[in-house]
């Protein structure tokens, strides 16, 4: 808004900061952070007021997370409240890319949104059966991927290797719909501890605001042999704005949790996340920078595969932040080690850049 604001009346004096790229992100941080810190206590209360009782806690989980029974969840319209708030006042909204990526973020929060409000009003841990998620999941990032892909090409790109390997054609788009999909429900299977999925979504942004900053500049892609895309560089600007408003959340996330934010915050921003690689040709190098979330998805589809052929258990309970809280490791131990492997996850993704 703001953007195309100032491009009417041609960038004059301070409002030519607004042309750049790198202010407007800095800028959209800024104003998810604060505007994230302002709402979150009034927010937090009226949660609280019309939950009651929160979000119901599973009896056959660790039995120190019994003493969260009470806690609000939804934090997640906080988390997009903050982000669309800033996103609309800094975004360059006649970007294709900006309303792709929105729309597969709205979408997937609002069927966050109905599953915690079914667990809520029924007192369950089930929610909205798993086959409508996926069903409209599917749909919704379909529709995204068609758009992305009606500007953005059909090839395939690998880490590690100059230029696209294969043009996957009509293929691209369920391709993408799946990329876009199985992020999201990672890092939704991954919020089971407090803070657990918040910080790793911002290391995961950190590094897409590298890579979509470069693969949206001509030079900086050619010179590194990843592909341009004209447009993605105002990506950062959503990267930034994720990143400040999950910051403003886990300041009420950070243990013990004043909120939850549920898979109203977790659905969006994994789907998010998802539709960002796709628009910067990255699907594989998210798999890198999101191993954490893959692995913590892994585990459940290992634990529930064997479980079903053998009746044995691989892990001690899935997903596997459970698995270590169950041999021993407090929760915080767990939290702080897992943001350790995604620093380093992060890094080694971003490392793919130069190394091809």
């Amino acid at each position: 808004m703001l953007y195309l604001l100032a491009e009417s009346l041609g960038f004059p004096h301070v409002f030519n900061l607004v042309r750049y790229i790198t202010f407007r992100a800095g800028a959209a941080a800024l104003t998810a952070l604060f505007l994230g810190l302002i709402i979150g206590p009034r927010f937090i209360g009226w949660l609280r007021i019309r939950q009651g009782k929160g979000q119901p806690i599973r009896l056959d989980g660790p039995q120190s997370h019994l003493a969260k029974r009470g806690t609000p969840t939804m934090g997640g319209l906080m988390i997009l409240t903050a982000l669309v708030v800033s996103m609309l006042l800094w975004m360059d909204l006649s970007n294709r890319y900006t309303w792709a990526v929105l729309f597969v973020t709205l979408g997937f929060g609002l069927i966050g949104f109905l599953d915690d409000y079914d667990k809520v009003k029924k007192r369950s841990t089930a929610g909205v059966s798993g086959r409508v998620r996926l069903l409209f999941e599917f749909l919704i990032a379909g529709i995204a991927s068609a758009l992305i892909v009606h500007f953005n090409g059909t090839e395939l790109y690998v880490p590690f290797y100059n230029g696209p390997v294969i043009d996957l054609g009509p293929l691209y788009v369920p391709f993408a719909a799946f990329t876009i999909v199985a992020f999201g429900n990672s890092v939704n299977l991954t919020d089971g501890l407090d803070g657990l999925a918040t910080m790793p979504v911002v290391i995961a942004c950190l590094a897409f605001f590298v890579i979509a900053y470069v693969v949206g500049n001509v030079k900086f892609a050619t010179y590194l042999g990843v592909p341009h895309v004209p447009g993605a560089g105002n990506l950062t600007i959503i990267c930034a704005a994720m990143i400040g408003a999950c910051l403003a959340f886990l300041w009420f996330n950070a243990p013990p949790a004043a909120v939850f934010m549920g898979d109203t915050g977790s659905l969006a921003l994994g789907g998010a996340l998802g539709s960002i690689a796709v628009v910067a040709h990255h699907e594989i190098v998210l798999g890198i920078v999101g191993g954490l979330f893959v692995v913590e998805a892994l585990s459940v589809i290992i634990q529930v595969f064997f479980y079903k052929r053998t009746g044995r258990r691989v892990f001690k309970m899935a997903p596997i932040h459970h698995h270590f809280e169950q041999i021993g490791w407090s929760e915080p131990t767990v939290v702080i080690r897992f943001w350790i492997i995604s620093f380093v996850l992060a890094l080694a993704g971003l490392a793919t850049l130069k190394l091809r």
